[in-house]
């Protein structure tokens, strides 16, 4: 749900287990700059998904819009994600 807290608008993620918690940019800068990104790129991919208008958004959506901005800037970070991800069973 989006809250505000003063003049900042908070959204939630649905993660894929169905659990909802808050929308926190620095997760996706860490797995981006992971993946071998510079951490201005991550910066700004992280950037520009807080900027959907969504209120909510989902993991899928966040990983998927983070791979295809780090596809554009090095074809080797998305293959660096997910071969991270498999480490972690994730994928």
């Amino acid at each position: 749900m989006l809250s505000a807290l003063g003049d900042i608008m908070v959204k939630s993620v649905t993660k894929k287990s169905g659990d909802t918690e808050p929308f926190i940019k620095e997760k996706i800068v860490v797995a981006c700059v992971k993946s071998g990104a510079p951490i201005s790129l991550a910066r700004e991919i992280a950037a520009q998904i807080e900027a959907d208008p969504s209120e909510i958004i989902e993991t899928k959506y966040i990983r998927q819009r983070s791979l295809e901005e780090l596809a554009k800037a090095n074809k080797a970070y998305p293959e660096n994600w997910r071969r991270y991800d498999r480490t972690l069973g994730r994928a």
